[in-house]
C-alpha cells in the first residue's frame, strides 16, 4: 500500500485481514488456547514498536471499566459527565472513549469529546501504527518482526495512539473480553477502575463459572489506584475480594446511589441505575484527581445530571417510529440481557394490538439457541403468540451487496453463514417450544426489515406493527444503519 492518499475504506480492508480466520478460532478451540499471560506481553511489545512507554499511558488518565453487562454503559455515563464538565468548567479539555463493539463503523470505537473519530483522522492514526510496526526492528523475539496485533488488539494498541497525539486529558477504556489478559490491561495506573455486575459470558475464553469469570474481569484492578463495584452474587464477590486483598487494592462495593433520586436514568431500571452509580463513582475520582469543585459527595453536582441523564445509548432499549412500524431495538448477548430485553418490549407495547415481530440473530455460539428461552418466557402472552412472526436472519448487511466493510466477519463460518445452518437451529428450537408459530429464516438483515414493513403496509390504518431486534450487536448495528440510513453513529 502506497504512503500516500491511502482512505479510511483502505485501512478498514487492512484492518479486516487481522481478524483470525473462522478454521484457526476452531483450531485454537480444539487444542485448548486460550488467552494468557503472552498477549499482555505482546501488547507491550507492541506499544514499544510503535514508540510509546508504557509509562506514557499514564498521562492519559485512563478509567477502566470490566464487567459482563453494563460495562459500555457504565463508560458512557462517565464520559457524559466528563463532556458536561468540560461544556461548563471548560476542563478536562479532551476527553477519550474507548468501547466495543462498534454498532456501524469501527470509528465508532475511538472518540474524542464523545465523538467518533473522523474517517480522515482514523485513517491517518491506522496508518502511521501500520507503518510504525511494519518498519520496527525485532530487538524483542516475542513478537516477529512487521508482524500486527490482531482486529481488536490492533483497534487498542491504534486508541492509544490517537489519544496521545491528540492530547487527550482523561480516557475511559472499556475492556474487551475479561480484564486479566485483555489487550487494554497493560496501563500500570488507571485512576480508577470499575467491575460492573457479573454474569456467565464468553466461557470458552474466560471459563465456565462466575468464580472464574470474576478472576479474569479482577485483574483490570491495580495497587494505587481505587476500584468500585457493585453488588455481585456471593460467589463473584468472594473472588473480587480475594484478588482486591492479593493486590492490596481497596475495593469499595457500592449500593445505588441516594443521589440519584429524581435522575432521569434511561431505561429506569434496577441495572441501569447500578451501572449509572459506577458511572459516578468513576467520574467523581478523576475530577477530583484534576481538582474540580463539583464534586463534594454530599449531592450530585448539575454536571453530574445532565451527563447522566442525557445518555442515549445507542442500540440499547431503543425505540424508533415509522408510519407502519415502531421498531424497539436492544443489543442483548447473554440469557439475562435477552430476558431484560424481552421483558422491556413486552412493557413498552402492553396495549397496543397491531402483531408483534422478533428479530433475532446470534451467529457463532452454540450457547446462543438456549438464549431464545429467555426470550420466550418473558414475552408470552395468555392465549396469543409470543410474537406473531419470528424471523431469523444472518448478520449479511444487504441483499444486493452483502456485508458493510465495516461489518466483514472472517470470524463466522462463511459456509454456515451461506447455508443458515445457525438460523435453522433456532427455528428448530423455537417451533419447539412454540409448535404453532410463524417463523421465518431470511439471509441479510435487509431481508429482515423489508418483511417487517411488508407486514406493516397490510394493516389499517391506525394499526402499526411492534417489532424487537435483539441479539448480535452486529445485527443491531446493521438495523440502525438501514432504518437511519446513516453512516456511523
Amino acid at each position: 500500500m502506497s504512503t500516500a492518499g491511502r482512505t479510511y475504506n483502505d485501512a478498514i480492508d487492512a484492518l479486516n485481514t487481522l481478524q483470525t480466520p473462522h478454521d484457526i478460532i476452531e483450531q485454537r478451540r480444539k487444542a485448548g488456547i486460550r488467552p494468557d499471560a503472552s498477549s499482555i506481553e505482546e501488547m507491550k511489545v507492541y506499544l514499544d514498536r510503535i514508540g510509546y512507554k508504557l509509562s506514557d499511558l499514564t498521562r492519559l488518565n485512563i478509567v477502566h471499566v470490566a464487567g459482563t453487562k453494563g460495562k459500555g454503559s457504565t463508560c458512557a455515563f462517565v464520559d457524559a459527565i466528563l463532556g458536561e464538565h468540560r461544556r461548563v468548567h471548560g476542563s478536562p479539555r479532551k476527553t477519550g472513549l474507548f468501547i466495543s463493539p462498534h454498532l456501524i463503523a469501527v470509528r465508532e470505537r475511538i472518540r474524542i469529546n464523545s465523538e467518533p473519530i473522523s474517517e480522515e483522522l482514523f485513517a491517518k492514526y491506522f496508518f502511521d501504527v501500520w507503518d510504525r510496526l511494519e518498519k520496527a526492528g525485532a530487538v524483542d523475539e516475542t513478537v516477529a518482526q512487521g508482524s500486527k496485533p490482531i482486529y481488536a488488539r490492533y483497534l487498542t494498541l491504534m486508541s492509544w495512539h490517537v489519544f496521545l497525539q491528540e492530547g487527550i486529558d482523561v480516557a475511559v477504556y472499556e475492556t474487551g473480553i475479561g480484564g486479566e489478559f485483555d489487550a487494554t490491561n497493560i496501563v500500570e495506573q488507571p485512576v480508577a477502575s470499575g467491575i460492573t455486575s457479573l454474569g456467565i459470558d464468553h466461557v470458552f475464553a474466560l471459563g465456565d463459572t462466575v468464580e472464574k469469570i470474576a478472576w479474569h474481569k479482577a485483574g483490570i484492578m491495580k495497587h494505587g489506584s481505587p476500584a468500585f463495584t457493585v453488588h455481585q452474587s456471593e460467589d463473584a464477590a468472594a473472588v473480587l475480594n480475594n484478588r482486591a486483598l492479593e493486590k492490596s487494592v481497596e475495593l469499595k462495593v457500592l449500593k445505588v446511589d441516594p443521589r440519584l433520586q429524581g435522575v432521569r436514568v434511561r431505561p429506569d431500571a434496577l441495572f441501569q441505575k447500578k451501572n449509572a452509580t459506577l458511572g459516578i463513582a468513576l467520574a467523581e475520582t478523576v475530577l477530583r484527581k484534576l481538582g474540580s469543585s463539583d464534586v463534594d459527595g454530599t449531592s450530585l453536582a448539575k454536571t453530574f445530571v445532565d451527563g447522566l441523564e442525557g445518555v442515549i445509548f445507542r442500540g440499547r432499549c431503543e425505540v424508533k417510529e415509522e408510519e407502519k412500524v415502531t421498531w424497539h431495538v436492544d443489543g442483548a448477548h447473554t440469557a439475562d440481557s435477552l430476558k431484560v430485553a424481552a421483558k422491556w418490549f413486552t412493557e413498552e407495547v402492553d396495549g397496543h394490538t397491531g402483531p408483534r415481530v422478533l428479530i433475532f440473530n446470534q451467529q457463532g455460539r452454540s450457547e446462543a439457541v438456549d438464549f431464545l428461552e429467555s426470550i420466550h418466557s418473558a414475552a408470552k402472552r395468555e392465549g396469543k403468540p409470543t410474537f406473531d412472526l419470528v424471523i431469523f436472519c444472518t448478520n449479511v448487511t444487504y441483499i444486493k451487496t452483502g456485508y458493510k466493510r465495516d461489518f466483514v466477519n472472517r470470524q463466522a463460518d462463511a459456509r454456515e453463514v451461506h447455508d443458515m445452518v445457525v438460523q435453522h437451529r433456532f427455528e428448530e428450537k423455537w417451533m419447539a417450544m412454540e409448535p404453532t408459530a410463524k417463523v421465518r429464516v431470511v439471509p441479510t438483515i435487509e431481508d429482515a426489515i423489508e418483511q417487517v414493513r411488508a407486514l406493516g403496509s397490510g394493516l389499517d390504518q391506525n394499526v402499526k406493527v411492534d417489532a424487537l431486534i435483539t441479539g448480535s450487536l452486529h445485527l443491531v448495528g446493521g438495523a440502525l444503519g438501514m432504518l437511519e440510513q446513516a453512516d456511523a453513529l
